[in-house]
This record gives structure tokens, C-alpha cells and sequence, in this order.
């Protein structure tokens, strides 16, 4: 499902294999599992994580044919991709995304997730769906898009619009950082762009503590999801 390497001081998670990697509790506990083992390596100097995938897609979002059948997988999906997206705010050690396909939905959130995000020019797209789908966008969804796009009109675009995005238009809109040739020149560039990081030598934890400052909002949004979840207990009405 997905491979970690350690290439000097930066940690590259790979997803594997050349299908849509529609995030499943399968591939969401593998992603997961390797962040789990990049935190328990004792941290003796700067890092930083690269994540990026193999084939046509980043990520083509939820596997929407495994939950469609039982509401409760849906909640589970959601339930986990929220950890996901939690330990990735809580990393101690700046992100990358090097996107090197299409990435929809919450493909897109999960690219989002990172502090940064690469994109090959070539091939790939990024597409919030859940219009075209007939799938309404969650808020925590929102909360993070919020904090990362600050155009309203690009957000209007992406969520009101369902409009499928190349690289050279996100980085118009300040979707993403930067767009290169292809893959192989996307993930190099993270590379290069992670060693950069790497070089400022700084404390990892004061990193993820600051990168909680930023993104408040979308941690308070991520134990619940009202697209998926039952509502919350208000409590009775005078």
C-alpha cells in the first residue's frame, strides 16, 4: 500500500501501485502506520516528510463503491482519514505533497494536509467532486480549504464550481506552491525544496506546535463530521 525511505534527512512515503488509491481504512491505516513508525525513530536532527504515489492518481478520494452499501463505512472512512489528517498537522517536521496525479475530494484534502504542495504539469488534476457526485463537503473539509486557499474566489471555484484544475491554474490560484515538468522532476524538486527546509535546523516539535497555531480551526473541526456522523447532542430546549 505505501513504502517509506529514508534518503538522508527527509523521510519519502511513497503510495504504491498503479491503481486510484481510493482512501479505504486499508490504505488509510497503512499511510498512518508509517507515520506512526517515522515518530517513534528517536528525532536527532531536523527532518521533514515527502509524500507522493506511484501511478496516474495521488489519490482519487474516498472508495466510495466499498462504503456506498453500509452508512456506517462511510463514518469509519471519515473517522479515520480525521486521525490521519490530525497526526499529519501534529508531525513534528515540516510536509510536502508531490503530487504526481490527479487528486480529488479527499485526495485533494489529504495533499492539502501537508505545508506544502508540488504538482507535475503534465498529467493530473486537482478536483473537489463532491458536486458533480451529489455529496455534500463537510466543514471540517472546508475549514482546511479555508486556511489554505485564500482567494474566495478559487475556493468558489473548487467547491461551488467542481472545476478540474491543472497544475498551472492551482498555482495561479494559490492552490499549490509550484508546478514542474513531470514526475520525476515533482518529486525532486520536494526533495530539494525538503533539504532546504532541512538545512534551517529547526526544532521539529516547536514546528508542529506552531503549525497547530495556523491550523486551529481545521483541528477543531476534525472530530466530527455532520456529512456522516449523528448530529450532536444539543441538549432539550426550554
Amino acid at each position: 500500500m505505501c513504502t517509506l525511505e529514508k534518503q538522508g534527512s527527509l523521510y519519502i512515503l511513497t503510495i504504491t501501485g498503479p491503481g486510484e488509491h481510493r482512501l479505504n481504512p486499508t490504505l488509510i491505516d497503512a499511510i498512518q502506520s508509517t507515520l506512526d513508525r517515522i515518530k517513534s525513530e528517536p528525532i536527532t536532527s531536523s527532518t521533514a516528510l515527502i509524500t507522493t504515489a506511484e501511478g496516474k492518481f495521488f489519490s482519487n478520494g474516498y472508495d466510495i463503491e466499498w462504503a456506498k452499501s453500509i452508512q456506517s463505512n462511510f463514518q469509519l472512512m471519515s473517522r479515520k482519514l480525521r486521525s490521519l489528517i490530525s497526526d499529519l498537522i501534529l508531525l513534528p517536521m515540516p510536509t510536502i505533497a508531490a503530487v504526481t496525479g490527479h487528486a480529488s475530494a479527499a485526495g485533494l484534502i489529504l495533499a492539502l494536509s501537508h505545508d506544502y504542495v508540488l504538482m507535475r504539469n503534465d498529467r493530473g488534476f486537482l478536483y473537489m467532486s463532491e458536486l458533480d457526485i451529489r455529496l455534500t463537503v463537510s466543514a471540517w473539509f472546508m475549514a482546511l480549504i479555508e486556511c489554505k486557499v485564500g482567494n474566495p474566489t478559487a475556493r468558489r471555484e473548487m467547491v461551488l464550481k467542481a472545476a478540474k484544475l491543472t497544475a498551472k491554474e492551482a498555482v495561479e490560484r494559490g492552490i499549490i506552491d509550484a508546478a514542474y515538468d513531470s514526475a520525476e522532476e515533482t518529486v525532486k524538486a520536494a526533495v530539494k525544496l525538503g533539504e532546504e527546509l532541512v538545512n534551517r535546523k529547526w526544532d521539529g516539535h516547536v514546528y508542529a506546535q506552531n503549525r497547530v497555531v495556523v491550523l486551529r480551526e481545521v483541528l477543531d473541526h476534525l472530530d466530527y463530521d455532520e456529512t456522516v456522523d449523528q448530529p450532536k447532542n444539543t441538549g432539550s430546549k426550554l
